[in-house]
């Protein structure tokens, strides 16, 4: 068994900007391992990342493309079979930047023991580079919506850039989360914060990556909509219904 740190990146047709991406990870925190989740790249992106001879860097390969949130359901499976400490999301593209990555860790090793770190671009000090206006309306618009549904504080709840701790993924029930994209972001955190764990935001800067094309699509923004939709309105009605019992 390992402890430490695992910095869990998935992957589908990344050969361009994975290697960057893993170069900076490393440079930025030599001590952690990485895993790449490779969902049976047709650009040879898993085969790549299987020809590393860096120790630190371990892949996990899938036969076929199953969604974000099944990659990395399975990056934190094979992770917490290892007895790793610190597990943290990461896109390949290089939206994430490497150099944001000690500053989250370092809040996930804060006195607090927060469950969750993210990355966030909607507190004060964070911010987005290169993304047209309509990006910016749906995103904010998106984590204000979520904020409003679930009555919670995190601002950026849709974020990817992350770091759970071992004990908080092992008190979630993995094989029921179903969600993907956006909304497999929200879902966690709604679950971190139902088991009454710690959630703590660290501003980051969102790069918008210059290779490779964006994975987000139509059906997981209805996904998250929808999905978020339901979870507010069982969570309000169990208010009323906790109300009305005391009454």
């Amino acid at each position: 068994m390992v402890s430490g740190t695992l910095v869990i990146i998935p992957t589908y047709n990344e050969r361009e900007s994975l290697p960057r991406q893993i170069a900076g990870v490393l440079s930025a925190a030599p001590e952690v391992h990485l895993l790449v989740v490779d969902d049976g790249s047709p650009d040879g992106t898993g085969a790549w990342a299987e020809q590393q001879e860096d120790p630190r860097i371990h892949v996990l390969r899938r036969d076929s493309k199953q969604g974000l949130g099944a990659a990395y359901r399975a990056g934190f499976a094979w992770g917490l079979d290892r007895g790793y400490d610190l597990l943290c999301e990461m896109d390949a593209d290089g939206s994430h930047r490497a150099v944001d990555l000690p500053r989250l860790l370092e809040a996930a090793a804060g006195d607090d023991r927060p469950a969750l770190v993210i990355g966030s671009r909607w507190v004060t000090g964070g911010s987005v580079v290169n993304w047209p206006r309509h990006r910016h309306v749906l995103s904010a618009g998106a984590n204000l919506y979520v904020r409003l549904a679930l009555g919670i504080g995190v601002h950026d709840a849709t974020a990817g850039f992350r770091v759970y701790r071992a004990d908080a993924l092992r008190g979630i029930v993995l094989d029921d989360v179903e969600s993907q994209g956006y909304c497999f972001q929200v879902d966690m955190v709604w679950r971190v914060l139902r088991a009454g764990g710690v959630v703590v935001e660290v501003p980051i800067t969102f790069v918008e990556r210059d290779l490779g094309a964006s994975k987000m699509s139509n059906a997981i923004i209805r996904e998250a909509l929808v999905k978020v939709t339901q979870w507010g309105l069982a969570h309000r009605a169990s208010q009323v219904v906790g109300i009305v019992r005391r009454r």
